[in-house]
């Protein structure tokens, strides 16, 4: 079942299985319910509100679509929500009037304007997306398509981090305010969204998108800064405006991981297996995981796709099985995941070690895949949410996405969402009166070593490479806890040839 390596795509890993999931929406023999779950709910009706979200769609020049929003008023537990004040028929300030004095409001580095030294108003100018009294953020991420609300949570965090911001704090006098777009899982509505977003948004904040090269070349062309929550495809990371809270290089792997299979799980390192969902880069992206955990002395004797209508995994399993294969890891959507899990447990086949990735770590995957669940190992780079109350900030973002959104779900992208807008707040502060687009780009190409407040482990956002520094969670008696130490461990990337 060995299988060679294949044509290298342009999606980086990361976010490599989400295209399982719109794939498997599009003329599979996928199961509806299976798709739903993707998302954590039923699908949306394009057109009308999402429960609990307050937010309608309205379609915008044919392809991307913009939003129109009411949110709680930040605050105290049981606040009523409230409608939002709106500066236009798609724009939220993220659900604050800035009168709620109950709103969390923290000091030092975790305020809402950042720790660092605000810049100088003098000389502050108007421009595109900046007015007397506000600075227009956009956000182009996936909420309708194949997957209804593929990337709500992204969207959700930006209006969140708004919400705080504008209770709170100001820049040189001006609120923020949302520009929602929806990108629609499609490269062609990216790249309207952007067009939107070039013509009405100062910068573009927090956004994500399973398709998003779409819109690389609009925002380089007009200048727009783009802080995503991550970028998903190598013409984005190219585009010299964009950058990614979670900064990530295509061919390049955190040694942390192959180094820590070594150390707890050495059975696993001369007899490891890769399997994966045949879709979109995923195979080009689990070759390159294998190839650089090769580098560091692991040995994969097998390396296997799997089509995305097949829902018979036991002879894969079996597979495994029969070549005695201690370490498995898997690269996929978390529906696929609870399958390979579920057919292991029929199999009565539990390797030393069962290995995903950071997009797979949803409390979802452990309610559907129940007992077969125990023991899977994730690794990750930001803190868990099951440990916010070691992190202030993520402890903000939970509060604070819960009064926007009280059914939201916090994700791995949503808090990397966060993490941009907390670095476009603190860029933009710190420029004062010299803010300008090309000032913003300039400055952001300078960050290294960002973790909005030790939320998550230090991301090279300037030079777009992969950060080095992860640890491992695992599910165990039914939740995510730790597996080993909390803390990361950072042992440098390996870097393989596209």
């Amino acid at each position: 079942m060995s299988l060679s390596r294949r044509h290298r795509t342009t999606l980086l890993p990361v976010i490599a299985f989400l295209l399982v999931g719109v794939l498997a929406a599009c003329g599979s023999r996928m199961h509806p319910d299976t798709v739903a779950r993707l998302q954590g709910g039923s699908p949306a009706v394009p057109g009308q509100a999402e429960a609990g979200t307050g937010i309608g769609t309205e379609v915008v020049g044919g392809g991307a679509t913009s939003t129109t929003a009411t949110s709680p008023i930040p605050g105290a537990a049981g606040t009523a929500p409230q409608a939002a004040p709106v500066g236009g028929t798609d724009r939220t300030d993220g659900g604050s009037t800035g009168a709620d004095a109950a709103a969390p409001a923290p000091t030092g580095e975790n305020a809402a304007g950042g720790g660092g030294e605000a810049g100088g108003c003098d000389g502050f100018a108007n421009q595109t997306g900046i007015t007397d009294t506000t600075i227009t953020i956009a956000n182009a991420s996936d909420i309708s398509g194949p997957v209804p609300g593929l990337m709500q949570a992204g969207q959700d965090a930006v209006r969140a981090y708004a919400a705080y911001f504008n209770a709170t704090s100001d820049i040189c006098g001006r609120k923020l305010e949302v520009l929602l777009l929806d990108s629609r899982t499609d490269a062609a509505a990216d790249q309207l969204a952007y067009t939107k977003a070039c013509d009405e948004s100062f910068a573009a904040v927090g956004s994500m998108s399973a398709f998003d090269s779409g819109g690389a070349a609009t925002a380089q062309a007009c200048g727009l800064p783009d802080l995503r929550s991550a970028s998903a495809s190598l013409e984005r990371s190219r585009c010299t405006t964009c950058f990614g809270a979670m900064s990530l290089k295509a061919n390049e792997f955190e040694n942390a991981v192959p180094d820590w299979i070594k150390a707890n799980h050495p059975a696993g390192v001369k007899k490891a297996a890769y399997v994966w969902i045949n879709a979109g880069a995923v195979p080009a992206n689990a070759n390159y995981q294998a190839d650089a955990m090769e580098q560091r002395g692991l040995k994969f004797l097998i390396r296997q796709g799997i089509d995305i209508s097949e829902f018979n995994y036991a002879p894969y399993v079996q597979e495994l099985k029969d070549a005695g294969i201690e370490y498995v890891q898997f690269l996929g959507s978390s529906a696929h995941a609870v399958r390979m899990a579920q057919a292991m447990q029929q199999q009565g086949y539990k390797p030393d070690l069962f290995m995903m990735s950071q997009p797979m770590y949803e409390q979802g995957y452990i309610e559907q895949a129940g007992a077969a669940a125990e023991d899977t190992h994730i690794f990750i780079t930001h803190v868990p949410f099951e440990e916010a109350s070691r992190s202030p900030e993520v402890s903000l973002y939970l509060a604070w996405l819960q009064q926007v959104n009280p059914s939201a779900k916090p994700t791995s992208y949503g808090l990397f969402a966060w993490s941009a807008a907390r670095l476009f707040v603190e860029q933009a502060t710190a420029l004062g009166g010299k803010l300008s687009r090309p000032a913003l780009i300039a400055s952001l190409k300078q960050v290294k070593n960002w973790t909005a407040n030790d939320a998550h482990g230090p991301q090279n956002v300037g030079a777009k490479r992969t950060g080095e520094c992860w640890r491992f969670i695992k599910v165990d008696g039914g939740r995510w806890t730790a597996s080993g130490a909390r803390d990361y461990s950072c042992v440098g990337t390996t870097t393989v040839p596209e």
